[in-house]
């Protein structure tokens, strides 16, 4: 029988109603205790790392999850984390940089209603995760969530209340589970790399959405004051009248700052080819283009590259546009 790591962060699966709203207050082993037939499946041990709402989740507590599955890695055959889910898809991008080419299966789940409702998706989901992170099939790191399984690069909240609360972003889910069967949609080929921990990030990010109608008066700060700016853009990708002549001044006037372009639509990603608003970027402007990936994924890859390979400006490009845990497969052969 197939030993888990069980490593509980609060959310909204072990909340309870307080005089303020809810609030995390459920144990992991009284989570368990919600699926009696979990002891079916695996051996499951279990650790209270941290008790947040996940709107309060930041990159330092991804860092101590990476320290606790890196520490417990050789203790465990898998490792399944409860999880809120307003931040869920940034802490499953994360882990997938932080944690690469890992034998054994990472699983972040939680609920849209806690576990101690007598109507709640949070026991099937729980349930879900054990049976996938105790499949000798799985592996890297996903979310499981209303009987999908999303590759964990891939994954957005797209409803604020239902069940159904993510989807998998242009990419199949990995695999669906009802009546506790696995049925897998992408095989899962082994890795052949040793797994890889990462504990470094660099934090000092700034996303700025555009909107019409924006204005240069903030880019200047911005520059000065941060390692990499993401602009997300309009439609396939472009900077606006408003603010390119700024916006290209600043860009040659601090070459070391990495700038990456990124869309506002959820779906079919970045192409700066194909207006002009793209078009001249690339002739003004050294960047990185998202293409498909989310900007989860968008935000968190950047973090992880400027965190573990300060000053190679060379290499930036490559190691951005490489394919890892499937967060990137339209754009990776058409660099800038």
């Amino acid at each position: 029988m197939k030993k888990i790591l069980f490593i509980a962060t609060g959310g909204t699966i072990a909340s309870r109603r307080s005089d303020s709203g809810l609030k995390p207050q459920i144990t992991p082993q009284e989570l368990l205790e919600y699926i009696p037939q979990v002891k079916d499946i695996c051996q499951i041990e279990a650790i209270q790392l941290l008790n947040l709402d996940s709107s309060n989740m930041e990159p330092k507590h991804w860092k101590l999850i990476v320290h606790t599955i890196r520490e417990q890695y050789e203790a465990y055959d898998g490792f399944v984390i409860a999880h809120g889910t307003d931040t869920m898809a940034y802490t499953a991008a994360a882990l997938s940089y932080m944690v690469q080419n890992s034998k054994k299966p990472i699983v972040i789940t939680g609920a849209q209603k806690p576990i101690d409702l007598e109507i709640t998706d949070a026991k099937s989901n729980l349930l879900d995760s054990f049976l996938y992170a105790s499949d000798a099939a799985s592996q890297g790191v996903s979310i499981i969530f209303d009987g999908k399984v999303i590759a964990g690069t891939r994954a957005k909240k797209v409803r604020s209340k239902s069940y159904n609360a993510f989807s998998s972003i242009d990419y199949p889910y990995l695999a669906v589970i009802q009546d506790l069967n696995i049925m897998r949609y992408i095989p899962m080929i082994p890795y052949e790399e040793e797994v890889r921990f990462y504990e470094k990030l660099d934090e000092n990010i700034y996303l700025m959405k555009l909107i019409p109608g924006i204005k240069p008066r903030v880019l200047s700060s911005i520059f000065e004051n941060y390692d990499c700016i993401i602009m997300e853009s309009f439609g396939v990708g472009g900077i606006p009248h408003s603010i390119a002549d700024a916006f290209y001044e600043l860009c040659q006037k601090h070459p070391d700052k990495l700038v990456v372009m990124a869309t506002q639509v959820a779906h079919e990603g970045s192409d700066m080819t194909v207006y002009e608003v793209g078009h001249d970027m690339k002739k003004n402007c050294r960047f990185l283009e998202s293409y498909d990936m989310t900007l989860e994924s968008v935000i968190a890859k950047t973090m992880w590259i400027l965190g573990n390979f300060p000053g190679e400006q060379e290499r930036l490009e490559d190691i951005f546009y490489k394919n890892i845990n499937y967060d990137l497969i339209f754009g990776k052969n058409r660099k800038c």
